[in-house]
């Protein structure tokens, strides 16, 4: 998804060059807000055990990852970077960070709860807006 999202954006790339870090910048804190509002959302329901690995809730997980990824590869085309050294390591990191996610989540789950993707959600605001202000200033 961040190759489609690339060539997307390589090809709409000219006709938005003078706001392409606006585009990025909107793009990024869409996603930061979503993960915000995820975590504080679901705080409301923190008796529930829900199962993420069945049924409509991995169909809909699935589906908003993959638009992420797709927003990350238009936001990385946007800002002229190389998809050819992104995409592996975009896929490298994932993977490691999810089998580290799952062996600390087993161990901390109860701990951190939903503060990390707040904490994850304001860290990718902070890069829109370093993104935005790069161009800017």
């Amino acid at each position: 998804m961040p190759i489609l999202g690339w060539l997307a954006g390589r090809t709409v790339v000219e006709f938005i060059a003078d706001y392409d870090h606006w585009v990025a910048f909107a793009m990024l804190a869409i996603v930061s807000g979503r993960m915000f509002w995820e975590s504080l959302r679901s705080q409301h329901g923190r008796g529930k055990e829900i199962d993420i690995t069945k049924g409509l809730m991995l169909v809909t997980l699935s589906i908003a990852t993959s638009i992420d990824a797709l927003a990350v590869g238009l936001s990385l085309a946007l800002l002229d970077m190389s998809i050819a050294i992104a995409s592996p390591t975009i896929g490298a990191v994932a993977f490691v960070v999810t089998i580290v996610g799952f062996k600390l989540g087993k161990k901390t789950g109860k701990l951190a709860d939903k503060r990390a993707e707040a904490i994850g959600g304001i860290i990718l605001l902070a890069i829109a807006v370093r993104i935005l202000l790069s161009h800017i200033l």
